[in-house]
């Protein structure tokens, strides 16, 4: 049993399935023609194609302006060894600028009103930035990180900026192993205590040989009212076989394809 509508949140509203770009959207064709993830272009292509939701990361430049950024240095994407940390936001524009361009929270969130982010902390420096910037944006703002130290800090600094609501969230690596062991040991008070506060589940398939999304670990999250989403989906099989075993979302490289077998379905 799913959430009901009234105690959804905003950012899960209506209900599912949800299709989250991930880092925006490089088609194949992009990628030939220099196009990056995570970059004005990439978020842009996302909205044009559809998406409602995109996936991105935040890190922190050294002048402390958060940006949407995956790596914690410029090797994959400019051959440039130095962390994002140690870059001035100018430069790190210059370096994008035949790239896709470089693009910051705050323009992601006055230039698409109409996207959800769904945004990963992925720097402890950024986390009380990201918190007091998504603070007048909460209910179209998810908050998740690896770290539930990041995550927890972002949604206290959104808190104490004024968000009017908290922001939908999903939890870090130690608290998804947390409630994986819970439910092998069968201890169902600690799986819900677990789910408690939550909006989604935003997990793998699987880690390493370990099983992550089953059918009971959809059932637990649903009960809970929480939704399931799966990363990184790219394959229209896998799609549609997660999507039958109740999935809720699925973040994927190829929006596009998956917009297209969402609407099919």
């Amino acid at each position: 049993m799913t959430a009901s509508p009234a105690a959804r949140h905003p950012y899960l509203s209506p209900e599912g399935p949800r299709v989250l770009a991930h880092r925006g959207l490089v088609t194949p064709d992009a990628v030939a023609n220099g196009l990056v993830d995570n970059s004005f272009a990439a978020v842009a292509a996302a909205h044009a194609a559809g998406a409602v939701y995109v996936e991105s990361d935040c890190h922190l430049t050294a002048d402390g302006t958060v940006v949407l950024f995956h790596d914690d240095d410029l090797r994959r994407v400019a051959e440039d060894p130095r962390a994002i940390a140690d870059v001035r936001v100018h430069e790190l524009a210059e370096l994008m600028s035949d790239r896709g361009g470089l693009i910051t929270l705050a323009q992601a969130l006055d230039a698409f009103p109409d996207v959800r982010f769904n945004l990963d902390v992925k720097a402890t420096a950024a986390a009380e930035p990201v918190g007091r910037l998504i603070a007048p944006h909460a209910e179209r703002v998810l908050v998740t990180s690896f770290s539930d130290d990041r995550r927890r800090t972002a949604l206290e600094a959104a808190r104490r900026a004024g968000a009017t609501r908290r922001p939908a969230t999903s939890p870090g690596s130690a608290t998804i192993a947390r409630l994986l062991a819970a439910r092998v040991l069968g201890q169902r008070r600690r799986v819900r205590e677990l789910l408690a506060d939550l909006d989604a589940l935003q997990v793998p398939e699987r880690h390493g040989v370990i099983p992550v999304v089953t059918p009971g670990f959809v059932r637990d999250a649903h009960a809970a009212g929480v939704e399931v989403h799966v990363w990184t989906v790219n394959e229209s099989a896998d799609m549609h076989r997660l999507l039958d075993l109740g999935v809720d979302g699925l973040v994927t490289d190829r929006a596009d394809l998956a917009l297209a077998l969402v609407n099919e379905r």
